[in-house]
């Protein structure tokens, strides 16, 4: 699905990963794609990150961790889909509490959401045996490739070898704070090729700018009531950040 903002001084459509044809240029080439990672946030802070999006009228794709009632609302905006974001990392340290195998993680977060047709794992995790996994399972699009804009790459999608729609994403939210990168959203907005941005509803919440703020916060991400105390009111925290964008739609 696509959609432009109804802003007079829109710059760019905004459409959701899974509506790229990497054969089709014009599904892909002029628009911008907003993803989120919802990284098990509490139900409250997610629902604090909709309302921004929602507000602003723009796609997303969100890869969801997690059940949640909250997923009912994503799912009834029609600019919103839903992609799954399967956490490998407890497997790799032998730890079978998300699954015994690749293959249960990923279904385990299939019955989550079983529509879903976009994957971008936690951690970015990938082989091509999980490639492989992926496309087996039904889906059509993997975000598991972060290539920094700073690197001057026109990016585009590309079909790999399983038929898998592969979707590289040049910014995101923790990468820039950690980095101190605070290039103009309008600028990156600018860019040739497939713009992909990804945010964290932590960092929403929270207006992340430094990872000390969130790592000493860690304890309470859990109860919004006093986290909000701990929001940051930097120009370049994840909540402007996001703002930012979304005005420069």
């Amino acid at each position: 699905m696509s959609d432009k903002n109804t802003n007079n001084e829109a710059r760019a459509p905004t459409a959701t990963i899974s509506s790229i044809d990497f054969e089709r240029p014009q599904t892909w080439e002029k628009k911008v794609y907003l993803t989120i990672d919802i990284d098990w946030a509490h139900d409250d802070i997610l629902a604090d990150t909709i309302q921004i999006v929602e507000k602003a009228g723009v796609c997303a794709t969100w890869f969801v961790t997690h059940e949640t009632h909250v997923l009912s609302s994503l799912r009834s905006n029609p600019r919103f889909e839903l992609g799954i974001h399967p956490n490998f990392n407890f497997l790799l340290q032998g730890d079978a509490r998300m699954g015994a195998t690749a293959e249960e993680v990923i279904e385990g977060i299939l019955e989550v959401v079983p529509e879903a047709k976009s994957v971008r794992s936690h951690s970015m995790t990938q082989s091509s045996v999980l490639l492989d996994l992926f496309k087996e399972k039904g889906l059509t699009h993997d975000c598991n490739h972060f290539i920094p804009h700073e690197v001057g790459l026109r990016l585009r999608p590309w079909k790999f070898w399983n038929g898998l729609t592969r979707v590289p994403y040049f910014w995101e939210d923790d990468v820039a704070f950690i980095n101190k990168e605070n290039t103009p959203f309008k600028r990156l907005v600018g860019c040739s090729g497939i713009r992909v941005f990804n945010f964290h509803p932590i960092h929403v919440f929270l207006n992340t700018e430094s990872m000390d703020r969130y790592e000493r916060t860690r304890d309470i991400h859990k109860c919004p009531k006093k986290l909000i105390d701990h929001r940051g009111d930097s120009s370049q925290g994840g909540r402007y950040r996001l703002c930012e964008l979304l005005e420069s739609l």
